[in-house]
Protein backbone atom coordinates (compact mmCIF):
# COMPACT_ATOMS: atom_id res chain seq x y z
CA UNK A 1 0.00 0.00 0.00
CA UNK A 2 2.45 2.37 0.78
CA UNK A 3 4.85 1.52 -2.39
CA UNK A 4 1.86 2.30 -4.65
CA UNK A 5 1.15 5.69 -2.83
CA UNK A 6 4.78 6.76 -3.12
CA UNK A 7 4.73 5.76 -6.67
CA UNK A 8 1.77 8.20 -7.52
CA UNK A 9 4.12 10.84 -6.32
CA UNK A 10 6.66 10.46 -8.87
CA UNK A 11 6.92 12.59 -11.51
CA UNK A 12 8.54 11.37 -15.23
CA UNK A 13 12.04 12.20 -15.91
CA UNK A 14 12.43 14.54 -12.98
CA UNK A 15 16.22 14.59 -11.48
CA UNK A 16 17.22 16.11 -7.53
CA UNK A 17 20.58 16.92 -6.91
CA UNK A 18 22.01 17.41 -3.49
CA UNK A 19 24.56 18.09 -1.83
CA UNK A 20 26.30 20.29 0.38
CA UNK A 21 28.20 23.42 -1.25
CA UNK A 22 31.43 24.14 -1.88
CA UNK A 23 33.46 20.63 -3.67
CA UNK A 24 30.53 18.31 -3.36
CA UNK A 25 28.26 20.84 -5.31
CA UNK A 26 31.11 21.69 -7.79
CA UNK A 27 31.85 18.01 -8.74
CA UNK A 28 27.81 17.26 -8.35
CA UNK A 29 27.65 20.26 -11.24
CA UNK A 30 29.98 18.39 -13.53
CA UNK A 31 28.63 15.22 -13.10
CA UNK A 32 25.48 16.53 -14.59
CA UNK A 33 26.88 18.57 -17.65
CA UNK A 34 25.33 16.55 -19.98
CA UNK A 35 21.76 16.47 -18.74
CA UNK A 36 19.48 19.05 -19.72
CA UNK A 37 19.19 21.73 -16.69
CA UNK A 38 15.37 21.76 -16.71
CA UNK A 39 14.89 18.42 -15.70
CA UNK A 40 17.15 19.19 -12.44
CA UNK A 41 16.19 21.08 -9.39
CA UNK A 42 19.07 21.33 -7.05
CA UNK A 43 18.88 21.16 -3.36
CA UNK A 44 21.89 22.50 -1.01
CA UNK A 45 22.29 24.48 2.08
CA UNK A 46 22.75 28.50 1.93
CA UNK A 47 25.97 30.02 1.56
CA UNK A 48 27.27 32.82 -0.42
CA UNK A 49 28.94 30.39 -2.94
CA UNK A 50 25.54 28.85 -3.53
CA UNK A 51 23.70 31.58 -4.17
CA UNK A 52 25.75 32.64 -6.75
CA UNK A 53 26.86 29.42 -8.20
CA UNK A 54 23.06 28.23 -8.59
CA UNK A 55 21.26 31.86 -9.46
CA UNK A 56 20.50 30.36 -13.13
CA UNK A 57 19.03 26.63 -12.02
CA UNK A 58 16.35 25.56 -10.00
CA UNK A 59 16.95 25.24 -6.53
CA UNK A 60 15.84 25.08 -2.55
CA UNK A 61 18.04 25.63 0.02
CA UNK A 62 17.99 23.73 3.48
CA UNK A 63 19.92 23.63 6.54
CA UNK A 64 23.00 21.00 6.57
CA UNK A 65 22.30 19.13 9.95
CA UNK A 66 26.03 18.31 10.12
CA UNK A 67 26.37 16.20 13.21
CA UNK A 68 23.27 18.42 15.24
CA UNK A 69 20.23 15.70 15.45
CA UNK A 70 17.79 18.84 15.75
CA UNK A 71 19.07 19.99 12.47
CA UNK A 72 18.60 16.19 10.60
CA UNK A 73 14.77 16.33 12.14
CA UNK A 74 14.50 20.24 10.43
CA UNK A 75 16.80 18.83 7.62
CA UNK A 76 13.95 16.05 7.16
CA UNK A 77 11.05 18.36 7.48
CA UNK A 78 11.99 20.61 4.82
CA UNK A 79 13.29 17.57 2.89
CA UNK A 80 9.64 15.92 3.16
CA UNK A 81 8.57 19.09 1.60
CA UNK A 82 10.63 19.43 -1.30
CA UNK A 83 10.33 15.81 -2.16
CA UNK A 84 6.20 16.24 -2.17
CA UNK A 85 6.89 19.43 -4.66
CA UNK A 86 9.52 17.83 -7.00
CA UNK A 87 8.44 14.22 -6.95
CA UNK A 88 11.64 12.93 -8.45
CA UNK A 89 12.41 10.05 -10.50
CA UNK A 90 16.17 10.51 -9.92
CA UNK A 91 18.13 11.81 -6.73
CA UNK A 92 21.60 12.09 -7.60
CA UNK A 93 24.07 13.44 -4.81
CA UNK A 94 27.78 13.58 -4.21
CA UNK A 95 27.14 14.31 0.19
CA UNK A 96 27.64 15.02 2.35
CA UNK A 97 25.41 14.18 5.01
CA UNK A 98 22.67 16.73 4.48
CA UNK A 99 21.37 14.88 1.45
CA UNK A 100 20.67 11.07 3.96
CA UNK A 101 17.10 12.42 4.77
CA UNK A 102 16.61 13.01 0.83
CA UNK A 103 17.94 9.74 -0.34
CA UNK A 104 16.23 7.58 2.44
CA UNK A 105 13.11 9.29 1.20
CA UNK A 106 13.25 8.95 -1.98
CA UNK A 107 14.42 4.97 -1.54
CA UNK A 108 11.49 4.47 0.50
CA UNK A 109 9.13 6.50 -2.27
CA UNK A 110 10.60 4.24 -5.28
CA UNK A 111 13.25 7.10 -6.65
CA UNK A 112 16.55 5.59 -8.24
CA UNK A 113 19.55 6.62 -5.93
CA UNK A 114 22.96 7.32 -7.74
CA UNK A 115 25.10 8.30 -5.25
CA UNK A 116 28.88 9.75 -6.35
CA UNK A 117 31.35 9.50 -3.77
CA UNK A 118 34.01 12.47 -3.75
CA UNK A 119 37.00 12.66 -5.64
CA UNK A 120 38.42 13.55 -2.54
CA UNK A 121 38.33 9.76 -0.83
CA UNK A 122 40.95 7.99 -2.42
CA UNK A 123 41.98 5.51 -0.30
CA UNK A 124 39.28 5.55 2.93
CA UNK A 125 35.41 6.14 1.92
CA UNK A 126 33.09 8.60 3.52
CA UNK A 127 31.15 8.15 6.51
CA UNK A 128 27.97 9.55 4.16
CA UNK A 129 28.88 7.11 1.41
CA UNK A 130 29.82 4.48 3.93
CA UNK A 131 26.05 4.88 5.25
CA UNK A 132 24.64 5.40 1.76
CA UNK A 133 26.24 2.53 -0.15
CA UNK A 134 23.33 0.00 0.91
CA UNK A 135 20.50 2.20 -0.40
CA UNK A 136 21.89 3.20 -3.68
CA UNK A 137 21.07 2.19 -7.35
CA UNK A 138 24.18 3.27 -8.55
CA UNK A 139 27.12 3.60 -6.53
CA UNK A 140 30.01 5.35 -8.21
CA UNK A 141 33.70 6.01 -7.10
CA UNK A 142 36.41 8.15 -8.44
CA UNK A 143 39.40 5.62 -7.40
CA UNK A 144 39.83 2.24 -8.05
CA UNK A 145 41.02 1.99 -4.06
CA UNK A 146 38.08 2.29 -2.70
CA UNK A 147 36.73 -1.16 -4.45
CA UNK A 148 37.49 -2.93 -1.72
CA UNK A 149 34.98 -0.92 0.97
CA UNK A 150 32.78 -0.31 -2.61
CA UNK A 151 32.41 -3.96 -4.13
CA UNK A 152 29.73 -3.14 -6.30
CA UNK A 153 29.99 0.23 -6.86
CA UNK A 154 31.19 1.12 -10.36
CA UNK A 155 34.46 3.03 -11.50
CA UNK A 156 35.09 6.35 -13.19
CA UNK A 157 36.25 10.11 -13.22
CA UNK A 158 33.51 12.72 -13.71
CA UNK A 159 36.22 15.92 -13.05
Amino acid sequence: MKMKLCKKLLKKNNILAISSGGGHLMELLSSLEEIDKSQVVFVVNKTGHTKETLKKFKHYFIIDPHISKIKYIINFIQVFLIFLKIRPNYIVSTGAGIAIPMILLGKICGSKIIFIETGARIFEPSKTGKFVYKYADLFLIQHETLKKYYPKAKVGRLI
